[in-house]
């Protein structure tokens, strides 16, 4: 539509041609900007910034096999690019129809939190007895088991400072992209905790969906050598078991490292020490997590994998109800 004369199949300006274009500076500047504004239910990075596009500097035939998932979508892709340039359909009745099928999705995907809401109300105000700490475990213990669910346990640490901030005058760093490599954001982890008068990390939280080992104590200890940044605490969260070997390992760094501890907890382990501890903050955490996680992008927490949650709080309370 902007350039008529262009290739629509080469959004690669390293292709050379004089029809070619780049497909990322549309994004940088004009498609992730128009997401954010319309609220799309789209990875805000968009297309041409994700792997599969970025590391092809093919002109995108319909027989360009790109490795994405799901595969289908990127061949849907490529063949509609292709309808454009063979004059099958113009190039805004197909931006429109797109456009057109995101705000569906959108309006259907917020009318199913909202009713959620509502239905997560009514019974709020009906209950007689909040929920007890060991309800909220198992409601979250729940959710970790959710298919795609590697981003919550970031957030399952996150609600713990949020909702005790001004006890422990501790707080979180803002969380960043669930993409976003440590090297490139800077930061030691996946969540970093500040004291509240201060601006300095003194404990770095880093997630894992699979075992601890010992490579991985490695390799925070020399993240923290090469940024320079001095904390008191990194601490794995993991989905997993550790072995004894590992814990021990953990705990030789900190002699090693001149006073930084290094600790492994299992994710579960934290909520229930937390939630216990804090006993009377245990509705305030699960409203800070179902905040954290409401307020995560579509791409890092999936529509379902948000009802999920508010469906499993509803079941929850609903069974409280009922006894």
């Amino acid at each position: 539509m902007d350039q008529p004369d262009i290739d629509i199949r080469k959004p690669y300006t390293e292709i050379g041609d004089s029809d070619a274009y780049s497909g990322r500076t549309y994004d940088e500047q004009y498609v992730t900007a128009f997401i954010d504004t319309h609220e799309l239910p789209l990875n805000n990075t968009t297309a041409w910034l994700t792997s599969a596009w970025r590391n092809n500097n093919s002109v995108l035939t319909r027989d360009i096999d790109l490795v994405g998932t799901p595969r289908q979508m990127y061949r849907d892709t490529i063949s509609l690019l292709n309808d454009v340039y063979e004059g099958k359909i113009e190039a805004d009745q197909l931006l429109a129809e797109t456009i057109r099928q995101l705000i569906g999705i959108r309006d259907r995907q917020n009318t199913q939190l909202n009713n959620l809401f509502e239905e997560l109300r009514r019974i709020s105000h009906a209950e007689a007895i909040p929920l007890s700490g060991e309800d909220v475990i198992t409601l979250i213990e729940q959710h970790l088991r959710s298919k795609n669910a590697s981003r919550l346990p970031v957030l399952v640490v996150a609600a713990a400072y949020k909702a005790a901030q001004t006890h422990l005058q501790e707080c979180i760093l803002p969380l960043e992209s669930h993409t976003a490599a440590d090297r490139q954001t800077g930061s030691l982890g996946d969540l970093e905790i500040t004291l509240l008068d201060d601006d300095g990390v003194v404990t770095s939280y880093e997630m894992k969906d699979k075992r601890v080992t010992v490579n991985d104590i490695n390799h925070a200890v020399q993240k923290i050598q090469e940024t320079g940044k001095r904390v008191d605490n990194y601490i794995f969260v993991t989905t997993e078991s550790t072995e004894r070997e590992v814990h021990e390992y953990a705990r030789s760094m900190y002699e090693r490292t001149g006073g930084i501890e290094i600790v492994i907890l299992s994710c579960i382990a934290f909520v229930r020490h937390f939630i216990h501890l804090f006993h009377r903050l245990r509705i305030q955490y699960l409203d800070a997590y179902q905040e954290l996680l409401l307020a995560e992008p579509d791409s890092a927490v999936s529509p379902p994998l948000k009802r999920i949650f508010l469906d499993l709080r509803i079941n929850a309370q609903s069974s409280l109800s009922e006894e």
